[in-house]
């Protein structure tokens, strides 16, 4: 298992080396630069998806998921983000004690 952790944190820190290493012309990009102000954005909107919606490798549909549409909604109309996490922590709270 160290083997693997040691092995892992290595070409992490290659890859980070590796960025550095990107010449200034290609940095500069625009496209790149949309694309590194929209990557994490869409990362974490994935990862949000899938942890809401799954259960190992199943597809499931349960109160996270009711939550998941309040934050929608809520983004929707542009609320704060603490009320926006309140708000879909309630809903996925009421759905769990109704089932």
């Amino acid at each position: 298992m160290w083997t693997a952790v040691i092995a892992g944190s290595l070409c992490c820190y290659a890859l980070k080396l590796l960025g550095y290493s990107v010449p200034r012309r290609i940095l500069d990009n625009e496209r790149v630069k949309n694309v590194a102000a929209l990557l994490p954005v869409a990362l974490l909107a994935a990862l949000a998806l899938t942890q809401s919606l799954s259960t190992g490798q199943h597809l499931t549909l349960d109160p996270r998921a009711g939550g998941l549409v309040a934050a929608v909604a809520c983004a929707a109309k542009k609320a704060p983000f603490l009320v926006t996490v309140v708000v879909a922590v309630a809903v996925t709270a009421g759905l769990r004690a109704w089932t």
